[in-house]
């Protein structure tokens, strides 16, 4: 059987790493990525008439993809174009083919809508396994899934992938924190997957109650960005071992790339999902080691196949050998966005860049606020960041030291002097789910 239908994934839990893609030789991999690119772009050309259209603008057909670097010959999908084309404009697969539904909130005006079908669902389920396995996840784990259910797509991603890998999955979803402690102790839970932020929440929450932290042993967290220093200090308050996962809606949900025990970056899996990096200004494809915007293209998607699909996550291809054996590449750790930066006069910051800033100071803890105002025409920014109960019940002048280590911290990472306020723990509201952004702009004359 080929590599391209995947058989371990055929096998209740079971994971093969012999027969996985993982660690297919390089020109076997491309040889897998060029076949599939080639009815990818097919397949959209035939049956997406904005694919169609594109692609005629450019005098291209799919006959004129003949290598894989043909791929930068073809347009960008943008998320734009998912909106513009609400709620079915993107599809290559008749409805009576769509398994699934998925959807974004629509925050920001109509939802995006992504669809499955049944292979399309075997394949997430796949990649999903693929990902517990390179986390150490295996057959009798208790995974506690905290991620939403529902139309959001980190439900059922990781529900399907723990019940392919042969493990228990407790599908609690998002919310309920005393309830999730409870279960977490009571049920055995090894594994949880949610986001970085609700699982800090979740273990102070725990030491506010005096209740003992749950036994974990691996944290699989995604659907927002965050940093090493987060990471590190996750591991060092709960033990566990906590992984990066990344995906999004557009290209198929989590388990588009996953972390290794090497925590080196996460691998992506392209013999499904083909990756590039290109300038986030010019569109110009960058070299592997060059950091710049992550582009994707589905190779196996058939219900709404994603050619070059523009994520506007920062981020490096690595080439560089993984010590786990995987060929496949791996990018760096995503931690901004093209699309998640603010100017202070004339200097671009990112919120990770304030958040490492942050966490490299003893006695903080991972909750901020950034409040940017306008005086007078001139751009202000303020910190407000929670300490730990030791320090904020210290004398005075360790806070004002404190503070004052942070605001140069700051001033080192982003050139800009910040004004840092520091306020008691649990001053600053929780997030049980995603991360919501929210730009605080005052402007005061």
């Amino acid at each position: 059987m080929s590599t391209s239908t995947i058989p371990w994934n055929d096998i209740p839990g079971g994971f093969h790493p012999e027969s996985s893609p993982d660690f297919l030789p390089i020109p076997q991999l491309q040889d897998l990525q060029f076949h599939r690119l080639k009815a990818t772009v097919r397949r959209a050309f035939d049956h997406v008439p904005l694919s169609k259209k594109r692609m005629e603008e450019r005098s291209l057909t799919p006959q004129d993809i003949k290598s894989l670097a043909d791929i930068a010959k073809l347009p960008f999908t943008l998320k734009i174009d998912l909106r513009d084309t609400y709620p079915f404009g993107l599809f290559a697969s008749p409805m009576d083919e769509i398994v699934r539904l998925h959807a974004s909130s629509g925050t920001t005006g109509k939802p995006i809508v992504v669809a499955y079908t049944q292979a399309d669902i075997n394949v997430w389920a796949s990649c999903m396994v693929r990902s517990f396995a390179a986390a150490g996840v295996h057959r009798g784990d208790v995974i506690q899934n905290a991620y939403g259910y529902g139309l959001f797509t980190g439900g059922l991603g990781a529900h399907y992938g723990g019940e392919a890998l042969g493990a228990t999955v407790i599908p609690i979803s998002g919310g309920n924190t005393e309830r999730q402690i409870m279960i977490m102790n009571d049920f055995g839970s090894s594994v949880i997957c949610c986001t970085p932020s609700y699982f800090l929440h979740l273990y102070e929450r725990a030491r506010e109650l005096n209740i003992k932290p749950p036994r974990l042993r691996v944290g699989i967290f995604g659907a927002e960005p965050w940093t090493n220093q987060m990471r590190i200090r996750i591991e060092q308050e709960s033990g566990i071992k906590a992984f990066d996962i990344y995906g999004l809606s557009e290209i198929i949900g989590p388990g588009v790339a996953m972390e290794c025990s090497c925590q080196n970056g996460p691998h992506i899996f392209e013999d499904h999902f083909f990756p590039e990096i290109i300038n986030p200004d010019t569109g110009v494809p960058l070299p592997d080691g060059s950091e710049g915007e992550l582009v994707l293209t589905t190779l196996s998607k058939q219900a709404m196949p994603m050619i070059r699909y523009r994520t506007r996550d920062i981020t490096t291809l690595i080439r560089t050998p993984c010590p786990c054996g995987r060929t496949i590449r791996r990018i760096a750790r995503i931690s901004r966005r093209s699309d998640d930066m603010f100017i202070i006069r004339g200097v671009n910051v990112y919120p990770s860049q304030i958040e490492t800033a942050l966490l490299a100071a003893e006695g903080t803890m991972p909750h901020y606020q950034i409040v940017l105002t306008r005086v007078k025409d001139l751009d202000q920014i303020e910190v407000k960041v929670e300490v730990t109960p030791e320090v904020f019940s210290d004398k005075i002048r360790a806070m004002e030291n404190l503070r004052q280590k942070l605001e140069n911290s700051i001033d080192h990472t982003i050139g800009i002097r910040a004004t840092v306020t520091l306020v008691e723990p649990r001053t600053l509201q929780r997030s049980e789910g995603k991360i919501c952004r929210v730009h605080d702009l005052r402007v005061m004359k």
